[in-house]
């Protein structure tokens, strides 16, 4: 018996009117923070913090440019800035890399041990989640000081003579982050190996193909889900991270949320704080639409 459509619009808008507090609460948490943020940015800065209601673009042009304080004509690229995006950017997808390489490992033993295993091991993968990310980072820290785990050992037995200066660089800051968000990466791989049919992999050995074979042409294709997902959970927390470059990278390799985080407190320019705030939230969205685009690219080509 066909249904009577004033019926199903009738239930359709009890849908929408039950999802109204919902979306309320959503847009006031979500967008009104945004719009905030947006109308500081082409404000003027006020004389002791905050904002003067004064329309300027001054700050979205200190993202790139700066004017010399003699000479207000002499306007040269923000060198500073431009090093600090790029170190964000850069130290980004390096941490999205690493984590993804050695993620996949860990998910595939995780994913092929006994269903009675399994719950051990994500149970171990899930226990930094358990402790403040200053104290895992503080950790880190232990780990790669002049007289630290690394070091001492590495004098302890011969390979070195005097400790290897690992503390605030890009190293200590890129090894932080892969530590820190090595989870994110490892869980969304393993959800998606452990839906994986694993009789098809068993069909490519029994067609004689190689293991690297097996490896390209049914394993990765069945996980790429995961490794897409894995990427956004990586990429998206390592680019506005703050905690870990300051603690591992201190002043000398300050990264864009290090930098936001600067001018909205000791600067005391909260309009550029807010534009450089947009610019963060401008390549994470770029770079998390050129990245879908290239993946459904991909699938397009292999389905025609």
């Amino acid at each position: 018996m066909a249904s009577d459509p004033n019926q199903t619009e009738e239930r359709h808008g009890w849908k929408w009117l039950l999802a109204t507090p919902a979306l309320i609460v959503l847009v006031l948490a979500a967008s009104g923070p945004l719009m905030i943020v947006v109308l500081y940015s082409f404000l003027s800065p006020g004389n002791m913090g905050g904002v003067a209601w004064e329309f300027s673009t001054d700050a979205w042009f200190r993202v790139f440019m700066r004017r010399d304080i003699f000479d207000p004509e002499n306007v040269t690229v923000n060198q500073a800035h431009l090093a600090v995006l790029w170190r964000s950017v850069w130290l980004s997808a390096q941490t999205t890399v690493i984590c993804a390489v050695l993620g996949f490992p860990t998910a595939w033993f995780i994913a092929t041990r006994p269903p009675g295993q399994r719950t051990v091991w994500l149970f171990l993968i899930t226990i930094p989640f358990w402790t403040n990310l200053l104290i895992r980072t503080f950790a880190i820290q232990e780990m790669l000081r002049n007289n630290g785990t690394i070091n001492t050992a590495l004098m302890w037995m011969g390979v070195i003579n005097e400790p290897i200066p690992m503390m605030f660089t890009d190293f200590a800051v890129l090894l932080g982050m892969a530590y820190v968000f090595m989870p994110l990466m490892v869980l969304p791989l393993y959800a998606a190996m452990d839906k994986m049919d694993f009789r098809l992999v068993e069909a490519g050995y029994d067609l004689y193909a190689s293991r690297i074979a097996v490896l390209r042409h049914v394993i990765l294709p069945l996980v790429k889900p995961g490794f897409i997902a894995g990427s956004i959970l990586v990429f998206i927390p390592s680019i506005g991270a703050y905690v870990t470059p300051r603690v591992l990278g201190g002043g000398q390799k300050m990264m864009l949320g290090n930098l936001i985080a600067l001018q909205f407190g000791q600067g005391r320019n909260w309009p550029l704080g807010a534009a450089l705030a947009m610019v963060l939230l401008i390549i994470t969205v770029t770079a998390l639409v050129l990245y879908l685009r290239a993946v459904n690219r991909q699938e397009d080509k292999r389905d025609g």
